[in-house]
């Protein structure tokens, strides 16, 4: 099953709020999970908002946040807006 039919799958689910804010949840637990496998400290990442995306250096891995070092200072970022360089 590729990307474009689990899309098509859940349009045609007919799913509930509550199913579809678990599915968003699952998502990001595994977005959050391959990020942090992908990490390590010293490497650079871009931290993604929803208009930009900044280039930083990871300085710390937290469980669920990485402290980045970022030209405007530290930050806490979730890892699940972090993507690797």
């Amino acid at each position: 099953m590729n990307i474009t039919e689990i899309k098509q799958a859940i349009l045609r689910g007919g799913f509930s709020n509550e199913d579809l804010d678990g599915l968003m949840q699952f998502t990001r637990g595994v977005q959050t999970q391959q990020t942090k496998a992908q990490i390590e400290v010293g490497q650079q990442v871009y931290v993604v908002q929803k208009t930009k995306r900044t280039l930083g250096e990871v300085v710390k891995v937290n469980v669920k946040k990485a402290i980045v070092n970022l030209p405007q200072g530290r930050y806490n970022v979730p890892l699940s807006m972090i993507e690797v360089a």
